[in-house]
């Protein structure tokens, strides 16, 4: 739900030679530059005169790139924002496959979820820094950011029915594991938006993630014993 993770530039995978270590090359060590400094400064423009009124050849004018530099690092202009959850997308699978043996799938995404809280992640909506208000005051207030960032959610829930073993099972698990999330993050959110703090909307914050991870518990315990 914020500015957590700023994805990776579409293409750098293998190009250019690995640096000392094995890290990335020069090439690819650009190329994220670029694609931050993309990134950094559309939000920068979005923020100061609303997402709809600055245009994207304004935006790679600001940020030293053509328009089909741009556009190769960023497909559409909503992803110049939204692409901050990329990383985040296929993050509840990756709780589920790499949970300890012995522990359940919702266990995993419960305590992962109440450790987020705990750092104040973005991703929780508990988090009352300015940035990232900021940024949520951007997004769930363009409805083109919202309707992208709910097509990001599709594929964390696709990632998460594999996760979660597939087929119709798993799709209706992973649906319900990802609506809990985002009215829980969405939730924090509009309190703090409000102008409570994170740290006072902290307790219920983990006492609604209990409720909630106990009514999916309940709800789906024959699917994910």
């Amino acid at each position: 739900m914020a500015e957590a993770g700023t994805g990776a530039p579409a293409g750098a995978g293998g190009a250019g030679k690995p640096g000392a270590g094995g890290g990335p090359g020069l090439r690819e060590r650009k190329k994220a530059r670029t694609y931050r400094t993309i990134s950094d400064t559309a939000v920068a423009l979005f923020l100061e005169r609303g997402f709809d009124r600055v245009s994207v050849a304004e935006v790679a004018a600001a940020a030293e790139v053509s328009k089909p530099t741009l556009f190769r690092y960023f497909p559409a202009k909503e992803d110049l924002v939204v692409h901050r959850f990329a990383d985040h997308r296929d993050e509840a699978a990756r709780v589920v496959a790499a949970r300890a043996e012995g522990v359940g799938p919702l266990a995993a995404l419960h305590r992962h979820v109440l450790d987020g809280l705990d750092r104040r992640d973005p991703v929780t909506g508990l988090s009352d820094e300015p940035s990232v208000l900021a940024f949520h005051r951007l997004l769930y207030g363009t409805p083109s950011l919202v309707a992208r960032l709910y097509a990001y959610q599709g594929e964390s829930e696709r990632a998460l029915a594999e996760a979660l073993g597939g087929g119709v099972g798993g799709r209706l698990a992973a649906g319900q594991v990802v609506a809990v999330l985002r009215v829980l993050a969405e939730e924090n959110w509009r309190r703090i938006e409000a102008g409570e703090s994170a740290d006072a909307v902290y307790p219920d914050a983990v006492a609604a993630a209990d409720v909630a991870f106990r009514q999916l518990a309940e709800g789906l315990a024959s699917h994910l014993r």
